[in-house]
């Protein structure tokens, strides 16, 4: 059985304040220690991709969330991805 991809919790470009479970370094938003850190990505237009929640201009990875996602480029996503509003989002 495949391993679930989960949005990788990793330094972000920050954008405005950072989102909830990371803090501001420099020019990025960094992922705190606590273990309530979700993975995150930057917000595109208004709306989040399937799984994500809005936390300011970021989209952060709900709990139950076991797929990754990545700002979308283009009108189509790469194999092995689906279309969620300006998101490609990692098929299971």
């Amino acid at each position: 059985m495949a391993a679930l991809a989960q949005q990788p919790i990793q330094p972000i470009p920050k954008v405005g304040g950072c989102p909830l479970g990371y803090y501001a370094s420099g020019s990025y938003c960094v992922p705190s220690k606590s273990s309530n850190t979700r993975g995150a990505i930057e917000k595109s237009g208004n709306s989040c991709p399937l799984g994500f929640y809005s936390s300011g201009n970021y989209c952060l990875s709900s709990p139950s969330n076991n797929r990754e996602a990545i700002q979308k480029t283009g009108n189509s996503c790469p194999l092995g991805w689906f279309s969620s509003g300006s998101y490609c989002v990692k098929s299971r």
